[in-house]
């Protein structure tokens, strides 16, 4: 412990207008965090304000990130001001590592106040890239509406912020720190954690893993290459699949964090993850995958370089659920979509009898539903999947169940996916990607969208496209009801309209970043609908609004 207390310094400052949290945290460019004066500290006070002073003096919180650049000055600045905030203890990951799912395993296994995220996903690391805060709360998972109007509210009249500036912690040395404050009674607390063991003791739970390391290591050894894109999941990939698995040390690529992630998104995707892509074409491999940098959304490839869509994998998971102990233990209590989704996942549900919930975009609403006991598996069409175990996506748990379901079934990933749509039918999914548009352009576009399929004369549309004739069967902007506390929520600019005659929903949806916005065409198949991304192109005239000659990712 410190001989000297360490003083707690107050400072004035002015509040900015553009720090509501998003779905996912605060997110900006680098540079506007690392260069504005203040607007980490500024944010960062506006999160620990926003809990209740009762609640937060004494309380302990986790804190990690998923190592992109500045992620080590900004855990410093967060140690400092935690620390004169009142909060009694943190636990940190190793050199500041921690996964976004072990952040909500550690939150819920010491029964943690929160936990701070430094992540802006899998968008671009380095100087030049992006930087994101991340608040998940109690129960592990994303901070609720409620609770980031109220950060959002504190930021917008924030005049000081306090901090002990003196205070310094080595992020590599593990163990506990004490601090001795001023006019504290009780010393501040840092521990410096494993990255992955309490995770890896979680999986444990879950899994059989031993079944898992015959697949990897047995007689008819299954090849397996794990992409972890220089993201924070590389000592989850080494540690987990090669250490405890057997998987060989080549299995696994791209393990060593880098603060830009080697100059590429750390996007587990056909587009950034195209390395991985032509390493399983070689045919050497039978089993591929990729996550993103902090470790939430994932992505399977099969022998020869065969993909598995979002929505295909996560039916593929519900449909074989009983390959993995922890679901034999305690059943099925029910599934549970993104709106964005195909409803590959609703005829799963139907063919188990198991209840199927559609929700806004959005992990939170996933959280409320695991927590009433309403479901025990959900996903979207972002490569996010996971289960009541934590409350987060959770990339590399994803890829163990794939494991998992290959070991017992005795199949490659494209024949399990063929079975399955042999068995109950074939969802097409499409979902095209357009980043870096212009906030305006976005907002105009999704306002006049919404007017279009409002309008009572949309529903009596016809559109030809060849030989082929559709009408508009449906046309909403999506509205969810929580069967849990019965909150309301509109106006999630994302707006569908259905095409009779198939199981068809396309949709364009706009996600406000504040580094510009992304807009998303979501159709159910390039290749076999073909006709009809062309007409939700033509409906939304996203080409001519935005200026992109054609989207940046394709799903």
């Amino acid at each position: 412990m410190e001989t000297n207390p360490i003083p707690v310094v107050t400072v004035q400052t002015s509040p900015f207008d553009d720090q509501r949290p998003g779905t996912n945290g605060l997110r900006r460019k680098t540079e506007v965090f690392e260069g504005k004066k203040n607007y980490l500290q500024n944010y960062i006070q506006s999160l620990l304000s926003s809990i209740d002073l009762r609640d937060r003096q004494g309380c302990t919180m986790v804190v990690g990130s998923d190592g992109r650049y500045f992620s080590r000055a900004a855990t410093e600045i967060i140690v400092q001001m935690a620390a004169a905030n009142g909060i009694g203890r943190l636990v940190i990951g190793h050199n500041g590592l921690l996964s976004t799912p072990a952040v909500s395993c550690i939150i819920r296994k010491i029964k943690a106040i929160g936990g701070i995220i430094l992540t802006a996903s899998h968008n671009p690391g380095g100087p030049g890239g992006d930087f994101g805060v991340k608040f998940n709360v109690a129960n592990g998972g994303p901070s609720p509406d409620t609770v980031m109007e109220k950060i959002a509210q504190v930021s917008r009249t924030l005049e000081e912020y306090t901090i002990c500036p003196d205070l310094r912690i080595d992020l590599a040395r593990l163990g506990r720190h004490d601090f001795d404050l001023e006019n504290k009674f009780k010393p501040f607390r840092v521990e410096i954690v494993d990255s992955v063991e309490v995770y890896l003791n979680l999986l444990r739970t879950i899994f059989d893993f031993s079944a898992i390391k015959s697949l990897l290591t047995g007689p008819e050894q299954l090849k397996i290459r794990v992409d972890a894109m220089n993201g924070v999941m590389g000592p989850y990939v080494r540690r987990i699949l090669c250490d405890e698995l057997g998987a060989p040390a080549n299995a696994a690529v791209n393990c060593v964090p880098l603060e830009d992630f080697g100059g590429r998104p750390p996007e587990p995707s056909l587009t950034y993850a195209a390395p991985l892509v032509d390493a399983m074409k070689g045919g050497d491999f039978g089993f591929g995958a990729a996550l993103d940098a902090d470790g939430d959304r994932y992505m399977i490839l099969g022998e020869n370089g065969f993909f598995v869509n979002p929505s295909d994998s996560l039916a593929v998971m519900a449909a074989n659920l009983s390959c993995i102990p922890y679901f034999r233990q305690l059943g099925l209590r029910g599934f549970a979509r993104s709106m964005a989704t195909s409803t590959a996942l609703d005829r799963v549900a139907k063919a188990l009898k198991v209840t199927l919930y559609e929700t806004p975009t959005g992990w939170r609403f996933f959280g409320n539903l695991m927590d009433s006991g309403r479901c025990s598996l959900c996903g979207e069409e972002s490569f996010g999947t996971s289960s009541d175990h934590i409350r987060e996506k959770d990339g590399l748990w994803s890829v163990l169940v794939w494991l998992s379901i290959m070991a017992v079934r005795k199949q490659g990933v494209e024949e399990i996916i063929k079975d399955h749509w042999a068995k109950l039918g074939r969802n097409y999914f499409c979902r095209f990607d357009y980043e870096g548009v212009d906030p305006r352009a976005a907002f105009y576009l999704m306002r006049d969208l919404e007017g279009v399929i409002t309008d009572k004369a949309f529903l009596t549309q016809k559109f030809a496209v060849g030989t082929n004739v559709y009408s508009v069967e449906r046309a909403d902007n999506f509205e969810y009801i929580d069967p849990v506390d019965g909150t309301v929520v509109r106006n999630q600019v994302c707006v569908s309209y259905v095409l009779s005659g198939q199981d068809i929903r396309q949709k364009v949806q706009s996600e406000e970043k504040g580094l510009g916005s992304k807009l998303c065409v979501c159709s159910v198949s390039q290749a076999v609908l073909g006709p009809l991304i062309a007409i939700a192109l033509k409906i939304s005239d996203i080409h001519e609004r935005t200026g992109h000659r054609g989207p940046t990712v394709i799903t």
